[in-house]
């Protein structure tokens, strides 16, 4: 039986950045991946500048595009909003080379990779039992990074309570001419599905399309992604790979952490519930909990006091505001085209302070942000 003083499960950006501080502290750590790195990961690959930041290490090597201009387009108008920065508001990374290379941070801190195991019962008893199909692991804590459909946060006893909607994307290949076109942009396409918005993101010799909706109902995604390639004017498509996937953009009502286990990322369901970017808040919600858990090792209680009151600082804030307001914006079209016509560049702007980091949503700046967009007497502000 192997023995740990922590282990990650799941080798994402939460996994490999917790890893990475509670190795670099000196705890002997474990990464538990069900596959074998470097592998594929659906996502749509858009790091922004605000979890880009937050890495210690250089990530030139995952990079495959930069953008510090960024387009929003609205169905019902002609023109796009564009905001521009002096930095690259959006990178295009794969998150296959992403992952491993912040595990390979991780790694060289000291971590230790266990491949190819996946996990399938948790024990708790003095310390945690962690079972896969070939080996059984002991350790004082866990950290759950195993993403919106990962298994840990149910094996620990957490319920449901994560508000999930439905994705599309489609690693689509086109021809030459094409590619340079829609190359030039990062661009998000409000309403080009109901309820919210499709985005072509251009990675090295690709493009990453798709489509997600806000509100959980019945919907043919491909059908919409298949009017979205029509509105990109994309002639001919070489090869695409489909991926559906899930993405939690409410995070659960149950404490984020409890029995020395640590939910991040989107196991802990922290994606933005305005954008569904979900590698900023992953990137940061695993770097709380691990230094959480390196800095009160010896004192469990403290440790998950810590980590929640570290998440109540700045994430879990921005979430709650930001779900009220997605509600208002992919709900709401018609007022929303109103106050866009009105505002739409203040609200590009404002959503790219949010992308870099400019704006943190506490009370005061919450309530100056939405003003800014035009927004406070319709939502009571």
């Amino acid at each position: 039986m192997l023995t740990f003083d922590a282990v990650v499960i799941g080798s994402g950006p939460s996994g490999g950045m917790a890893a990475y501080e509670m190795a670099k502290a000196g705890l002997k750590v474990a990464i538990l991946e069900k596959e074998t790195l470097p592998r594929y990961k659906t996502c749509g690959g858009g790091l922004v500048f605000r979890g880009r930041a937050m890495l210690p290490f250089d990530l030139h090597e995952a990079i495959e595009k930069e953008y510090s201009l960024i387009h929003i387009y609205f169905k019902h108008l002609e023109n796009p909003f564009v905001s521009k920065r002096d930095f690259p508001i959006i990178s295009m990374v794969m998150r296959d080379k992403l992952d491993q290379l912040i595990c390979g941070e991780a790694i060289k801190s000291g971590a230790t990779l266990l491949e190819n195991q996946a996990l399938q019962k948790i024990d708790f008893q003095d310390e945690i039992l962690l079972h896969t199909g070939s080996q059984t692991l002991r350790t004082r804590y866990v950290v759950a990074a195993d993403g919106a459909l990962g298994p840990t946060a149910k094996l620990a006893g957490w319920k449901e309570t994560r508000k999930l909607i439905p994705a599309l994307e489609y690693e689509t290949e086109v021809h030459a001419q094409d590619f340079e076109r829609l190359s030039k942009e990062a661009r998000f396409d409000i309403d080009a599905i109901p309820h919210g918005y499709a985005w072509c993101f251009p990675k090295a010799k690709h493009l990453s399309i798709g489509v997600a909706t806000f509100k959980k109902e019945r919907i043919n995604l491909r059908d919409h992604y298949q009017q979205y390639i029509k509105k990109l004017g994309i002639q001919q498509i070489v090869s695409e790979q489909a991926h559906g996937f899930q993405i939690p953009v409410g995070f659960r009502t149950e404490k984020l952490a409890n029995r020395n286990t640590f939910l991040t990322g989107d196991a802990a369901g922290l994606a933005d519930p305005l954008t569904a970017e979900g590698i900023t808040n992953g990137i940061h919600s695993g770097i709380l909990a691990g230094k959480a858990i390196s800095q009160h090792f010896d004192n469990p209680q403290k440790a998950e006091s810590t980590y929640l009151s570290s998440l109540e600082e700045r994430i879990l804030p921005e979430l709650r505001f930001n779900g009220m307001l997605s509600g208002f914006f992919y709900s709401y079209g018609k007022i929303r085209n109103y106050l866009v016509n009105k505002e739409g560049q203040k609200f590009c702007e404002v959503l790219t302070d949010l992308f870099t980091g400019k704006i943190n949503l506490n009370e005061e700046l919450k309530l100056k942000a939405i003003r800014k967009m035009g927004l406070g007497k319709l939502m009571k502000f």
